[in-house]
């Protein structure tokens, strides 16, 4: 179980950050997940916009490199996405995923806006 944060309305050129909390997990599994995030923009499909494996490794698509990253804090059991310099291209439902062992799990989704 996820569970999301941070979404919101914010102007061209801002920065958000969301968060997702996998509460009920152990830290042991915590740290060997892989995790990212996606969006979803209203007809459109669901698009990956950062990735993170469990050694650390992230991707980004180009549309978002330079101005995303995906982070965690294992004590928290979250991990973030920081959003900067937003476009209002980047306005969508945003969701986080986790991947462990082959089984895979969704937040809630959280809605960002971003206006002109």
């Amino acid at each position: 179980r996820l569970v999301e944060s941070g979404g919101g309305l914010v102007q061209a050129g801002g920065s958000l950050r969301l968060a997702c909390k996998a509460p009920t997990a152990i830290l042991s599994t915590f740290t060997s997940m892989d995790m990212a995030w996606y969006r979803q923009a209203p007809g459109k499909d669901r698009e990956l916009v950062a990735h993170r494996t469990s050694d650390s490794n992230t991707n980004y698509p180009d549309s978002v490199k330079g101005r995303f990253a995906i982070f965690k804090d294992n004590p928290k059991r979250t991990f973030y996405l920081q959003m900067n310099s937003l476009k209002p291209e980047d306005t969508a439902v945003y969701y986080c995923n986790t991947v462990f062992r082959g089984q895979t799990s969704w937040g809630q989704g959280t809605q960002v806006t971003v206006s002109s």
